[in-house]
């Protein structure tokens, strides 16, 4: 029964960090779009519903990059694990979140202030939402990840 195993295992990754992807960055994008994009209500639900679709399949393979990238962080060192976490969150959300708000009517000035705002909430949001995985994964009944690699069969 080591199959059953495994795919549980599966799925459980893939929905928690689907999961805590779309709860965390709903969140945080409503915030730069509205307020720092200037985007209006419409533009900003258009892009929410955009973003939440395309979590969907990118929730889990941003949870295995990671935990990739986490392996450069030393455990003891808080700082370590705040920038590696920083250049996770940056490398592999920011050109989506871009070609999001592009597809979702910003342009211009707006579409130059929306990535650069993405861009530094996540260089600040990297560290929060790594520990904000952990915590969804352990009630899911995973390891928190970032000391080995998880892999898309883990």
């Amino acid at each position: 029964m080591p199959e059953l195993t495994d795919k549980s295992h599966r799925r459980r990754s893939f929905i928690a960090d689907t999961t805590a992807l779309i709860l965390f960055f709903t969140t945080t994008g409503f915030i730069n779009e509205r307020f720092i994009a200037g985007m209006n209500w419409d533009q900003v639900l258009h892009a929410r519903l955009l973003g939440a679709a395309l979590m969907v399949p990118v929730g889990r393979p941003y949870g295995v990059w990671r935990d990739y990238v986490m392996r450069h962080a030393r455990s003891a060192n808080r700082l370590s694990q705040v920038l590696w976490d920083s250049v996770a969150l940056v490398s592999f959300q920011v050109p989506i979140y871009a070609a999001i708000i592009a597809v979702s009517g910003a342009s211009g000035r707006g579409l130059w202030f929306g990535i650069l705002g993405a861009t530094v909430m996540m260089l600040v949001l990297g560290r929060p939402y790594g520990a904000f995985l952990n915590a969804v994964r352990k009630l899911f009944g995973l390891p928190p990840g970032g000391d080995r690699p998880m892999s898309l069969d883990s």
